[in-house]
């Protein structure tokens, strides 16, 4: 699933445990929570083999679906532009 927010103004962070790995994989995705909780769906009802999602960067995360231990989607939140205070 490949669909972004095309004004890039908000991302969700998406956590992803795989079985038998050490360390959970963790991105901020342009994809909204509900595209990436339909990602999840299709890959655990068996529609999909693999569970894919693009990061902020371009970059494809591919997993296979019967290796997925558990995906947590976070809230959208805008991007904070500038500098923080000191």
């Amino acid at each position: 699933m490949t669909g972004c927010n095309p004004g890039g103004t908000e991302a969700v962070e998406v956590k992803i445990g795989v079985q038998n790995a050490p360390r959970e994989i963790v991105i901020e995705s342009p994809q909204t929570a509900d595209e990436v909780e339909n990602a999840v769906a299709k890959a655990l009802e068996g529609t999909s083999k693999l569970f894919a999602l693009t990061d902020e960067h371009g970059r494809r995360i591919i997993v296979p679906a019967e290796r997925l231990a558990y995906v947590e989607i976070g809230e959208q939140a805008a991007r904070k532009v500038g500098f923080g205070t000191i």
